[in-house]
């Protein structure tokens, strides 16, 4: 077998690991095994081609977190989202759940919102009937990273929403990584939504700057008959972090999924989501905004399979690429036979306001249905320099223009968030996440009133 796996010792860790949750030792040990035979995905694959991130792996040792990581209050609430979900927010540091740090109140009867080890013992038989039921890990070594976070997770965030329950306002799942040590840390995240169920949910990773480690994240998302989920994920990790998510969405019919994802964090992100659509008059949206700075990597997969007829899909991924940044998007829609009376819709946007930054892009689109309406593009740009001089010509400096324009094509990838106040929480993440120089240009304030003609 080529050298493409872990170490060792840390193989040697995730038996370990697996002693902590003997009711999935089954599923645990089958995952070891997969990624033990298969190792790391190197870019002789066509899906890994842009993303070395085997070569960064195999230079760190990696350690499994301590159980009794010390929570980083700061940390806490710096990374709260302003209290958007304070009162429903379960914290999980370095991916143990932390109770004392946590909050799951006003809760409709019968939801369970609670860490993934704790439903384990009081729910065993609803977990173990979902948990890696939608995330296979057999086919390695592309989905290596999904059997090494289920041999490995210690913990993770579990929600239930029983048929028929709606559940108000949002809940926040924040996974803090302390960075203590060259840690790796797998997030598990299982939410299951039953017939005409509701719920909000976001999911926040984030952690220090400084500190080389490793966040493998796998979500589990189980939608009923005509469920809605309302999902919003923001990765915010440290600046030396790798950063792994891959994201399993199964919705039954009638069912309606949206999912809104930021990335500005890590030195390398790898996201995977593959969503399926496995009932009749299903609506599913796939959102994105990567904005990597410096040399930074973000490379994004989405794969939507339209397996009913009377389905509708639509994504749009949007890229701002700075610096010697380096950007990624692979987009697939499947159709299969049966899926006739499909709508399906899938762009791919990239800003680059760099000579030195670059952007790989791939559209696909597999159809197997002759009645079908399924369009796909991609575009590659830089600031318009007519909108420049528009705004130039009315008074605005350049560096100030130019940030406005750049806002602008950000901000209409929050227009389609549903949740108000994380969109306007977000939206300062964005102008914060500019250089400061940015918005020092005007020495006295000025009021701008575009929408005047």
């Amino acid at each position: 077998m080529a050298q493409t796996t872990l170490s060792t010792d840390y193989l040697a860790t995730l038996d370990q690991l697996a002693a902590r949750l003997p009711a999935l030792t089954e599923l645990r040990t089958a995952a070891r095994a997969a990624f033990h035979d298969a190792g790391l995905p190197t870019v002789e694959l066509e899906d890994w081609r842009f993303t070395n991130i085997a070569a960064r792996l195999l230079r760190l040792e990696f350690v499994a977190p301590t159980a009794d990581a010390a929570a980083q209050s700061d940390a806490v609430e710096t990374f709260s989202l302003g209290g958007l979900a304070s009162s429903r927010q379960l914290v999980f540091i370095d991916g143990a759940y932390r109770s004392d740090l946590s909050a799951a109140e006003n809760l409709p009867a019968g939801v369970t919102l609670t860490g993934l080890a704790d439903a384990l013992g009081s729910q065993p038989e609803l977990v173990t009937s979902l948990l890696g039921k939608y995330a296979p890990f057999e086919n390695a070594p592309e989905a290596a990273f999904v059997a090494l976070n289920t041999a490995g997770f210690t913990d993770g965030a579990f929600l239930h929403v029983p048929n028929g329950v709606v559940v108000e306002g949002p809940i926040h799942l924040l996974y803090l990584t302390t960075g203590a040590a060259t840690t790796a840390v797998h997030p598990r995240t299982l939410i299951a939504l039953g017939e005409h169920a509701q719920a909000s949910v976001i999911e926040s990773y984030a952690g220090p700057d400084g500190a080389a480690y490793l966040t493998n994240a796998v979500s589990e998302i189980v939608l009923g008959p005509a469920a809605v989920l309302d999902h919003y994920r923001l990765q915010r990790e440290g600046n030396q972090a790798l950063f792994v998510h891959t994201q399993h969405i199964h919705q039954d019919r009638a069912s309606a999924f949206s999912t809104h994802t930021l990335s500005i964090g890590s030195a390398m992100t790898r996201n995977d989501v593959y969503a399926t659509l496995a009932g009749e008059g299903i609506d599913c949206v796939l959102d994105g905004l990567y904005m990597p700075t410096g040399k930074q990597h973000v490379d994004n997969h989405t794969t939507i399979n339209h397996a009913a007829p009377h389905c509708r899909s639509f994504e749009i991924y949007k890229g701002i690429l700075d610096d010697q940044s380096r950007g990624g998007f692979n987009g697939k829609i499947f159709v299969q036979p049966d899926a006739q009376k499909t709508d399906a819709k899938q762009t791919n946007q990239t800003l680059l306001l760099s000579d030195d930054a670059q952007l790989d892009t791939k559209p696909q689109l597999e159809i197997f249905a002759d009645d079908v309406r399924c369009t796909h593009g991609a575009t590659i740009g830089q600031l318009d320099q007519n909108h420049l001089f528009y705004l130039r010509a009315r008074g605005i400096g350049p560096t100030l223009a130019r940030q406005m324009l750049i806002h602008a094509f950000a901000a209409e990838a929050l227009e389609r968030m549903k949740l108000e106040p994380l969109r306007t929480y977000l939206d300062d993440i964005l102008f914060a996440h500019r250089p400061k120089e940015l918005f020092v240009e005007l020495s006295e304030p000025v009021s701008l009133d575009l929408a005047t003609p």
